[in-house]
């Protein structure tokens, strides 16, 4: 006897994606064959860090929707999508592995930077005064660069520059 239940929604493709409020703890562990498997911890892990869901069924024995069903009973989506960094360092990783175009690799690194460690969007901005930089040289730091264009050490570390940025580097090149 099967003690599954085909649960439909009004979309007709099984569990909704929003999470389940109404659902029996209990009831869910009971039936759920998620809940009783040897590696819950692993499933759970795999699908807070964007495993496939699919993969994840494969790799463990189960059904993709089991795996759906056990996210949204305990209130795991949230959790992955705090985890979103996780899902851009798989993206960046697999990089070099697959045939993807610059700008995709580009876009996932630029979107990684902008998320925090708790995985909210951060809006990054930095904006230097030139002129405040240019009053702290002293008289011998503005007639070299006036000659040679090189800046000081202190000026580069200050606007952010990196060595391969700096004239130095054209010198000895």
């Amino acid at each position: 006897m099967n003690k599954r239940r085909s649960r439909a929604t009004p979309s007709g493709r099984g569990a909704s994606s929003e999470p389940t409020s109404s659902v029996s703890r209990g009831r869910h562990e009971y039936w759920c064959k998620v809940c009783s498997h040897p590696q819950r911890e692993e499933i759970e892990h795999g699908f807070i860090n964007w495993m496939s869901p699919a993969v994840l069924a494969k790799q463990y024995g189960l059904s993709r929707d089991s795996v759906y069903r056990h996210a949204h009973a305990l209130g795991l989506f949230p959790k992955r999508q705090r985890n979103v960094r996780a899902a851009l360092e798989r993206i960046i990783e697999k990089a070099g592995e697959v045939q993807v175009n610059a700008s995709a690799v580009v876009s996932a690194v630029a979107t990684y930077a902008r998320i925090n460690a708790t995985g909210q969007w951060v809006e990054r901005s930095e904006q230097v005064n030139l002129s405040d930089l240019f009053e702290r040289m002293s008289r011998e730091e503005l007639d070299r660069y006036a000659k040679t264009g090189e800046l000081p050490e202190w000026f580069t570390g200050t606007v952010g520059a990196t060595p391969s940025d700096s004239p130095d580097r054209e010198k000895s090149a």
